[in-house]
This record gives structure tokens, sequence and C-alpha cells, in this order.
């Protein structure tokens, strides 16, 4: 069975190491501290506006303020789990045993037609615009109910928002490149099992692989890295949710 080529251990999150493990770079680690590596994502006029942010005197906070409770965990719950099923339920990344005994025998009979990765391509993007908008709602909404509690509460949503204010670019832009990314490890296992199969043929020798395996293998590490970056993107809203249950 192809396997993705492995790579020297990354620390991280595992959206970060699911990537290094795929693509086809060595990944050396980081001297810089988390800190250093921050400020680099940060210009002047972002580190002014934090810095006012935090040294500033908190809006006052009113009288009729909206408790939190189980609304707003249920309607947590309710986002996340509606994108993972959208993510596990997409056509394009099911593998064979999700697809069904018809589909996989429809896709070994044309398991020598070329597979386009531009659809593959179009669907990441669209999930990853999905988990953008429903993440950024979701932050929003807690942010002005956190904003709304105490003195020490409204300060850390308004750092919170000049934060995402400040990243949210940076974070987007890096992001984007996941497609391509995955795009050149979708080539790299299409050519393993070119290779495997033409080197089968030479040696008259019997095929360690199925025609088309790759494919699945591609698809359920798709599936995998979706579901690690809908964790890093929803980890500022875990962050919100956390500080709305200890006040």
């Amino acid at each position: 069975m192809l396997q993705a080529p492995q790579r020297t251990n990354v620390r991280g999150p595992t959206f970060i190491r699911l990537l290094a493990r795929l693509t086809d770079v060595d990944v050396p680690p980081s001297r810089q501290s988390l800190s250093d590596r921050l400020g680099q994502w940060l210009d002047w006029t972002h580190a002014v506006a934090l810095s006012t942010t935090l040294d500033g005197k908190p809006s006052e906070v009113g009288f009729d303020v909206p408790t939190f409770g189980s609304a707003e965990e249920n309607e947590y719950i309710r986002v996340r789990t509606s994108l993972a099923s959208v993510i596990t339920g997409d056509r394009a990344f099911a593998t064979a045993s999700q697809r069904g005994a018809e589909h996989t025998l429809v896709e070994e009979g044309g398991a020598n037609e070329v597979v386009d990765y531009s659809l593959f391509r179009q669907r990441y993007l669209a999930i990853q615009r999905s988990m953008q908008a429903a993440a950024g709602n979701l932050r929003g909404r807690l942010r002005d109910m956190l904003a709304q509690r105490t003195a020490d509460m409204a300060r850390l949503a308004a750092v919170d928002a000049a934060m995402e204010r400040a990243l949210s670019p940076r974070e987007q832009a890096l992001l984007a490149h996941v497609p391509a990314l995955l795009g050149d490890y979708f080539e790299r296992l299409r050519q393993a099992e070119q290779t495997a199969l033409a080197d089968a043929q030479v040696s008259e020798g019997a095929l360690a692989i199925a025609p088309g395996a790759w494919l699945d293998v591609f698809r359920k590490d798709v599936q995998s890295v979706l579901l690690a970056e809908l964790d890093v993107r929803f980890h500022p809203v875990e962050g919100l949710l956390a500080a709305l249950r200890t006040n």
C-alpha cells in the first residue's frame, strides 16, 4: 500500500505535524521563541493598537449582562460538528469504503484515467471558506458577550479583537497555501503508483498495490488535514468559551 513520506518529527499542533509529514520538505526546528516569531507578524501599527488596548481603561460594563450558559455551548458544538460532518461527508474526499461497493467498481474500472486535482482544490477552498466564516461569526458573538461582563473580561475581549485584526490576514494567507502543498502531495502519490505499476510490468511480477489505491491514501490524508485545520481555526473560539465559563 502506498504510504505518505516519513519526515523528521516536527513539534506543534496536529495540523502542522500532518503537513510536515505530507510535504516533500524537511522542516528544521525553529530556534526562535514563540514571542519572537509572533513579533514578526505584527507591524508597528498593530503593535501600537495592541499596546493601547492593554494599557487603556476598559469599557464600562453595564448592568444588563447576558447570561452565558448551555445555549452558547450547544451552538459551538453544533457549528463544529456540522463542519466536521461536511469534511467527512464530502464526496470528493470520500474513500472507497465510504463511497460503497458500486463506486469502488466504477473507480477500479477507470483507474487508468487521468484524475484532475482541480476538483479537490476547489472543494478544499470551499470548505476553508465555510470554516473561516463559521469560526469568525462565533468568535465575534462570544467576544461581544465577554465584553459585557467584568472590566477584566472586557479588556480580554478587546485584546482578542486587536489580535484578530493583527494576525488574521497573515493566518489566512498561510492557510491559503495548503491546497498547493496538497497538490504537490497528490502528484507525488500518483507518480509513485505509476512507477510501481511500471516496475511490476517490467519484472512481470504480481502487483503489490491495486491500481488507483493512491487516491484513497490521498483522500484519507486530506480529510485528516481538514479536521486538523478545523481544530486550529476554532482555538480562539475555545479560548473565549473557557473565559466565559470561568466568569
